[in-house]
């Protein structure tokens, strides 16, 4: 019983980290990068459908992305997604090709988004310790029941802590990565 509260918490920690790293590809260091377009939908035939399914997305050099359509029709309806995107980016159209010079940031953007990459590991280290709190309550509402005892209480609880901490660790290990990145010229 204990065992399977701890693999539903570290399930779900997983889960927090798996979404702070997509949510870290969004930000854009100043180099080119397939993954910065992961999360852009494009309508394609009355549905929405990611990107890279209508299109061959390539890092064509350090600050140039190159998008080739696989279809013409497609390519204003590209254009408009990626310039609703919200990243600050200026596609240049020729024919079926698509390229996004990306432009190199200032110094004062680089902090800028340093500070949102530390706003989001702050989100996913408050997610991981809402883990710890549903995993503990958890063992706390079996111990009431009378489905454990006091001592696997004890001995769950110091494991759910460890399992915190290691995941912290792993959150902080990846934001140094993303604030290294961001401040290199």
């Amino acid at each position: 019983m204990v065992e399977e509260v701890i693999k539903a918490a570290r399930r779900r920690m997983g889960k927090s980290l798996d979404a702070l790293a997509a949510e870290l590809t969004k930000i854009r260091t100043g180099r080119a990068n397939a993954s910065l377009l992961d999360h852009i939908k494009v309508q394609y035939y009355g549905s929405e459908v990611p990107l890279n399914n209508v299109a061959n997305i390539i890092a064509e050099d350090a600050r140039t992305l190159t998008i080739t359509a696989y279809e013409k029709d497609i390519v204003p309806v590209i254009e408009k997604a990626i310039l609703s995107s919200g990243l600050g980016i200026t596609p240049n159209t020729m024919g079926t090709v698509i390229r996004i010079p990306m432009p190199p940031l200032t110094e004062e953007r680089r902090r800028d988004l340093v500070k949102v990459v530390k706003g989001e590991a702050e989100g996913a280290r408050v997610a991981i310790r809402n883990i710890r709190r549903d995993a503990n309550s958890d063992l706390k509402t079996m111990t009431r029941e009378k489905q454990i005892a006091e001592d696997e209480e004890r001995r769950g609880t110091d494991r759910v802590q460890k399992l915190t901490n290691e995941f912290i660790a792993r959150i902080d290990v990846i934001i140094a990565e993303k604030e290294k990145e961001l401040l290199e010229i």
